[in-house]
């Protein structure tokens, strides 16, 4: 997309001369044969642990909700019943419908099942980031298989250590990018709408449809979705309960006060969410940013003492600039490139990342992708701009490594995702320039 001029000193010769012998080597049949062993061997060593926790009778974290879960819908019972202020289960109804056919396998038989729906959505999204990065390139490297989901790798391991879905809701939104990639826009608002059944956020996704005009990906996507809150459910709840699990989660969850979002008050305003929503309330709110659920001492990190409602003008303004620059970056329908695509699909997760009222760690695994346009930018040019905001993210992200609730009281997480928001919504406006330049070039010369 972009290219700059490009001058050679002998040091930078010979480090770019290492760069591309070892290029060339990850890149031969047994360089790909090595990478996929380590991917394999990677994902059998994360999917045993959790099944030795449960072996070995120890805590198996959110699997032991799903498996409960499942339960009370095989046995017809509540979904949703408040337990110390809060809803045990908080995922829409579709989801506990999803778990009611694997907790038939028992409880090793669930966790066992879901490592490997999660091992499998990480080979599907490492490749289809690569896909997606790689635009109409017929080669794509190996290095966008590795390096991506290298920095996510803590995201990963999160989502099978807690039992979490966010790999496989990365995967789902994946294939719904290829997808529109390749007009079929039914398929494509089949898979978002899939995700968004397991886990409510993806849905924001219908505004991009819209603006882009993918009629036919919205449409399937709120049929898809319909499909999935009533019809699915109603051989086994019946169409008066579907709908009553749908009031009862949606009363539960869609709520937004001074002391919780949804049913989270412990951990709403907490390090443990990285939103802008989260990150905003504590840092500008004299809230407990701990996420202790036992009696502990409060810790506070705000810089303000601002009022609920001031807070909340703030959190709109900056999402409103952010939607704005996401707009302003988006190339006309006839400047697109399977190049541009690929970075307009990064900044919608990180704009979804950051903007929904609740974001956790393991939703992080979702960087893949922009780690992704960001390698294959590195392959093409010697410098990209991009990388002067990468590198400052990284840190942030290495920060939360080194003292995790330190930084992440602070919102370490939600400024990484910031700084690489802006990063390549600047790339993509170079990119809009660039070819606007061309073609206003091209006419004055014909």
């Amino acid at each position: 997309m972009f290219r700059f001029a490009q001058h050679d000193k002998p040091e930078e010769s010979s480090a770019l001369a290492r760069r591309s012998n070892v290029h060339r080597r990850l890149n031969t049949p047994a360089g790909r044969r090595g990478l996929l062993w380590a991917f394999v061997v990677t994902a059998i060593v994360f999917s045993a642990l959790p099944l030795l926790r449960y072996l070995r009778g120890h805590t198996i974290f959110d699997y032991e909700l799903w498996y409960t879960t499942g339960k009370h819908v095989l046995a017809g019972d509540e979904i949703y019943f408040f337990r110390a202020g809060k809803y045990d289960f908080m995922y829409p109804p579709p989801c506990a419908l999803f778990l009611a056919g694997a907790s038939l396998l028992g409880q090793g038989g669930l966790i066992f099942l879901l490592v490997a729906i999660n091992s499998i959505a990480w080979f599907y999204s490492a490749k289809l980031s690569a896909v997606l990065a790689a635009g109409d390139r017929d080669t794509t490297s190996w290095w966008l298989y590795l390096i991506p989901s290298l920095l996510v790798i803590v995201y990963i391991w999160s989502s099978y250590h807690l039992g979490q879905p966010s790999v496989v809701l990365l995967a789902l939104m994946l294939g719904g990018f290829v997808a529109l990639r390749r007009k079929c826009e039914i398929v494509a608002g089949s898979l978002i709408a899939v995700a968004a059944a397991i886990k409510a956020f993806p849905v924001l996704a219908i505004i991009y449809l819209i603006y882009r005009r993918c009629w036919k990906a919205a449409v399937s996507l709120v049929a898809t979705l319909l499909f999935l809150l009533f019809i699915l459910p109603a051989p086994f709840r019946g169409f008066k309960r579907a709908w009553h699990d749908l009031g009862n989660w949606s009363s539960g969850m869609l709520k937004y006060s001074e002391v919780t979002v949804g049913q989270r008050p412990m951990r709403s305003y907490t390090w443990k969410n990285q939103s802008l929503i989260g990150v905003s309330n504590r840092l500008l709110r004299h809230v407990d940013a701990d996420a202790a659920s036992a009696p502990h001492q409060p810790v506070y990190v705000n810089f303000t003492s601002l009022k609920f409602p001031i807070v909340n003008a703030i959190i709109i303004g900056v999402s409103l600039t952010l939607g704005i620059l996401f707009i302003a970056a988006m190339p006309r329908r006839d400047m697109r490139t399977a190049e541009a695509d690929a970075v307009e699909f990064a900044l919608l997760l990180l704009l979804m990342l950051m903007v929904t009222p609740l974001s956790f760690g393991y939703f992080y695994s979702w960087l893949m992708l922009p780690f992704a346009v960001i390698t294959q930018r590195a392959l093409i040019e010697r410098v990209s701009s991009i990388l002067w905001w990468c590198v400052p993210a990284l840190a942030l992200l290495a920060v939360g490594l080194i003292t995790p609730h330190g930084a992440q009281f602070y919102g370490n997480t939600f400024f990484a995702t910031l700084l690489l928001f802006v990063g390549l919504s600047i790339e993509l406006l170079h990119f809009k320039r660039q070819t606007a330049d061309t073609r206003s070039t091209g006419e004055l010369s014909s």
